[in-house]
């Protein structure tokens, strides 16, 4: 999956439940802010999508169980 989709799904979900989302570029990865939950994913073009999937499911707790299906 590629990266911008990945922080693309992320933003729209965070919009759609009415959450404060924001993108932080930290010096070798991408931080993102979700309501109160920060994660980090890695700059490359490419995002495996086992590794997608559980930078998806580190928002669960504020965008809902399985939000990104």
């Amino acid at each position: 999956m590629k990266r911008q989709a990945v922080l693309k799904r992320i933003k729209i979900a965070a919009r759609r439940a009415g959450l404060d989302h924001r993108e932080v570029e930290l010096t070798n990865h991408t931080g993102v802010i979700v309501g109160s939950t920060r994660s980090t994913i890695g700059r490359h073009t490419e995002i495996a999508d086992g590794t997608a999937r559980a930078f998806f499911k580190q928002f669960e707790q504020e965008l809902g169980k399985g939000w990104w299906r």
